[in-house]
């Protein structure tokens, strides 16, 4: 039978051979080698002539796996700078303390992490003690994403260089007392220490990249020279499997984000089991991260395994290490030395006759404890190597076993994840293992003491020397004394108050106009970053592309197809505009960076991130509480708003949910409004909370979510009744009356609603008061609520209030005070939105909402159908009139039926 490999046409086979002699003289080579020497030997050649032919640059597809060996040999490590016994000490006490932090919260119940860090620990500690710049160095020093369950180990070290106490120690995962520590990076609850919330799985790595991204940004635009920062990002080889962790390597690579490296931690293990357990980790990481254009350092191997290496002169050592797949690692991690005698060795004559070569302690030594990501010296020279390398990220594969020096009950386990404790007897173990100076009597009760060599030790004097030698603490997050940005000049803002007269205006073209004003402010226009993930030319936005320019650290190495038009597309090494393509998750990466510029660069920036509404907090709201977590700044809008603004294109992107999803986040402030003004007003006053001069005990640390509908509508000039601009930041004002409407009502004691809408609903309520005047004889106030969420905050905190015994009355029971008649609340969100503040309204209360999946058709159709339009709202008004008696219930029929519902 023929093989099938043999007749596979190759691209090579398009060309015309020059030589075919010598091109068979080649295959025949080859052919000899793999029969004399067999196909071992002839793979051997191939991968060497093919890394020499890519060494000297001749265009060929890259090798994507390598031998499964260390990527720097042994001969060609540099040497490891600094006092590696001292070293070795302060990693022990690190160890120590971490364990007996986690084993001492659990007689709370608290729980904690000890393995991830056991076989971290010199990954870390490596970079503490000779690469991480701290925030004294050039630029803004380093920025890291810690792993977030080794945290015990970092709040370890900062107890031995005296940031923490004891009882801050104590108080791990215990902070309602208000002097604990938080289980994981969280710069909210601790802002002091963390930079970057990392412990939701594969958000590190994806903001790890547009970290190092827009660092490149404020360096070519000229907004702060911060070339010198690298950024690190510390992963678990189970974690990237996370869609996140790899959704941007192509990016990184792209833009040669030589100022980011990637260590992953591959103990092998994920939370149940292995990560691969029928196939290699390593190796698949490796093909991963080498197709994306990554250069790649592989650290896998201790130098206890040098000796091994030097034996295998046929390769067989190699081949088999290639072969064994990792859950077979990590038996030979719990068995003994018989076992692997037969299992490894066994399995091939040459490495049988290799064994007979190594005593038992040895083989121990080499299967049980020898791990690149073990030893300083491996770790050093895959760092430095990292650091010197240019033109492309890097990410290090460093091999280490989960649960080191913890015990043979913690060692690979499979559970060891789960396992928060240590024992009296396996702490004495592991302090016997790593020499401290703890003895038997310091155990008292039971209870494990924490290690300390003495604040004036040498162990503590060398920790803070090489850290002040590197720029000071790290991690460490920096609250800067930043002057208020100036604020806008009031015209831009007040030009909105005026309305659109007779032209329609969609709220989307109105915001887009605004962020064009504030641009061009000499100020602080610099200072914006507009971020869309390529929809810019729907929300109006491509006549910035000429005057601001798309980002691109190529500037723009081609002539535009559109170069002769006005609003071309133009690219720009300086440009300001962050079009990320088709990744919200990639936008909202880019936002997180911007919005936390203050703090991570001493910069502030202004982030405005314009998305299809439905594909934001739908697909990325993990990434908008990180946004929270991380004290972010900013503006993120909804654009394309509300379950029935874009009902042609379907059930997928009609958002009827957003605002309930934004309620949920703390640091959030959510506006649906309905008019330019009001967009205006609230955007005005977003940057004088976040950026300018705020008002006393008023969070700065927040964000606004703001929607905007592409519907055009008459935009209509701001009411001058007193109240409305505190009202459109509360969340409520009254926009008129049924008297300054100028609708005519025959009775002068006429029935009487308020009527409530949010967004674009507002159109239809001001239909609905028409009619409801003109065909039925009743009077309607209506209000615009520009905030729900931001009424019911109120409400819940005047609640509070009241619980201290504090007299407060929410703000929408006194705005709405007064007012004759039922409430009649209308969204073009579910009702759940409106209903936010319905406990707090002593009038009837009712409310419309488009409740249920979306669907295609005509506004008019989708409105009709969820029964927000004009006239659903005149029924829905008669009917809570005449619960109340004030219409006859006849009208509500007779209106059913003339409207056709």
């Amino acid at each position: 039978m023929t093989d099938p490999q043999a007749i596979q046409p190759s691209a090579l086979d398009q060309f015309p051979d020059r030589d075919p002699e010598e091109t068979a003289e080649w295959q025949a080579s080859l052919d000899a080698v793999a029969k004399a020497a067999g196909p071992h030997r002839a793979a051997y050649l191939m991968r060497r002539t093919l890394e020499r032919a890519e060494g000297n640059g001749i265009a060929l597809p890259k090798l994507l796996e390598t031998d499964y060996v260390n990527t720097i040999p042994t001969a060609a490590e540099p040497s490891a700078p600094g006092d590696q016994e001292m070293e070795r000490r302060i990693t022990a006490w690190n160890r120590w303390n971490a364990a007996a932090m986690v084993t001492r919260g659990s007689k709370h119940g608290v729980g904690g992490h000890i393995a991830t860090f056991a076989s971290a620990a010199w990954l870390y500690e490596t970079g503490f003690n000779h690469f991480f710049k701290g925030k004294e160095a050039d630029g803004s020093g380093d920025q890291l994403y810690i792993q977030g369950h080794a945290s015990p180990g970092i709040y370890a070290r900062a107890f031995l260089d005296g940031r923490l106490t004891e009882q801050h120690l104590d108080n791990f995962r215990q902070e309602a007392g208000g002097d604990g520590l938080p289980s994981y990076p969280h710069p909210r609850r601790l802002p002091w220490l963390w930079e970057f919330p990392t412990v939701s799985m594969g958000l590190g790595p994806l903001s790890a990249i547009y970290q190092a991204r827009f660092n490149r940004y404020l360096t070519n635009r000229g907004i702060k020279d911060v070339s010198a920062s690298h950024v690190w990002a510390f992963l678990g080889d189970g974690e990237m499997d996370e869609p996140e962790s790899t959704a941007a390597l192509a990016l990184a690579s792209r833009e040669g984000l030589d100022n980011l490296t990637f260590v992953i931690n591959c103990n092998l293990q994920r939370l149940d089991g292995p990560v691969r357990a029928n196939f290699k980790i390593v190796q698949e990481l490796e093909a991963q991260f080498r197709g994306a254009g990554w250069n790649v350092v592989k650290s896998l191997w201790g130098s206890a395994w040098d000796e091994l290496f030097q034996l295998d002169t046929t390769g067989a050592l190699v081949r088999r290490l290639r072969e064994v797949p990792d859950a077979q690692v990590q038996t030979y991690q719990t068995r003994g030395a018989a076992y692997i005698r037969e299992d490894f060795f066994g399995k091939d004559p040459a490495l049988a006759e290799m064994a007979k070569l190594l005593s038992d302690d040895k083989i121990l030594e080499c299967f049980h404890l020898s791990r690149g990501g073990h030893e300083a010296r491996k770790v050093f020279a895959a760092y430095k190597a990292a650091v010197e390398f240019k033109g492309a990220p890097t990410v290090i594969l460093a091999q280490t076993v989960k649960g080191h020096t913890l015990g043979e009950g913690f060692a690979s386990k499979n559970a060891n994840h789960q396992m928060k404790k240590l024992s009296v007897d396996e702490f004495k173990t592991m302090r016997d293992l790593l020499e401290l100076p703890i003895s038997d009597s310091q155990f008292v009760d039971g209870v494990v003491p924490y290690g300390h060599p003495g604040a004036d030790s040498p162990e503590v004097r060398y920790l803070q020397e090489r850290r002040a030698a590197l720029g000071g603490p790290a991690p460490a997050r920096r609250t800067h004394a930043l002057a208020p940005l100036p604020a806008p000049a009031d015209k831009t803002f007040a030009s909105f108050d005026k309305g659109s007269g007779t032209q329609n205006v969609a709220t989307t073209m109105a915001f887009v106009r605004l962020v064009k004003d504030l641009v061009r402010d000499k100020e602080t226009g610099r200072r914006w970053v507009p971020i869309v993930p390529d929809e810019a030319r729907t929300f109006g936005m491509e006549s910035l592309f000429p005057s601001l320019g798309i980002y691109s650290p190529k500037g723009q190495t081609y002539e535009p197809v559109d170069r002769d038009q006005l609003m071309y597309y133009k690219e720009a090494k300086n440009g300001q505009i962050l079009n990320e393509g088709i990744t919200e998750a990639g936008s909202m990466a880019d936002f997180i960076a911007a919005s936390t510029a203050y703090s991570t660069h001493g910069e502030a920036m202004i982030p405005f991130y314009i998305f299809y509404s439905m594909f934001g907090w739908q697909r990325t709201a993990d990434q908008m509480w990180q946004l929270g977590d991380q004290l972010g700044r900013g503006f993120l809008v909804g654009a394309t708003a509300g379950r029935t603004t874009l009902t042609g294109e379907g059930l997928q992107h009609a958002d009827g949910h957003s605002p309930v999803i934004a309620a949920t986040n703390p640091a959030a402030l959510s506006y649906d409004p309905a008019f330019a003004y009001e967009i205006a007003a609230i955007v005005k006053d977003g940057l004088r909370r976040m950026y300018g001069e705020a008002t006393p005990g008023e969070d700065q640390n927040v964000f606004y979510y703001l929607t905007v509908y592409n519907e055009p509508m008459p935009q209509p000039a701001k009411p001058s009744a007193p109240g409305v601009d505190e009202g459109i930041l509360k969340g409520l004002y009254r926009f008129n009356t049924a008297e300054s409407a100028g609708v005519e009502v025959a009775a002068a004691n006429a029935p009487r609603i308020q009527l409530l809408g949010s967004g674009t609903a507002i159109h239809w309520v001001l239909k609905a008061q028409r009619m409801l005047a003109e065909e039925w004889g009743v009077a309607s106030d209506v209000w615009s609520a520009t905030s729900w969420t931001e009424l019911r905050r109120d409400a819940l905190e005047a609640d509070a209030a009241l619980l201290r015994g504090e007299e407060r009355q929410p703000y929408v029971r006194r705005a709405l005070q007064g007012a004759e008649g039922p409430v009649l609340a209308v969204s073009d969100y579910m009702r759940q939105v409106p209903d936010q503040i319905a406990q707090w309204v002593e009038q009837d209360w009712s409310s419309l909402g488009a409740d249920g999946f979306g669907l295609s058709d005509t506004r008019e159709a989708a409105r009709r159908h969820f029964g927000v339009d004009a006239e659903s709202i005149v029924v829905a008004a008669l009917a809570q009139l005449a619960r109340r008696g004030e219409v006859k219930a006849a009208a509500v029929k007779e209106a059913r039926e003339r409207y056709g519902l």
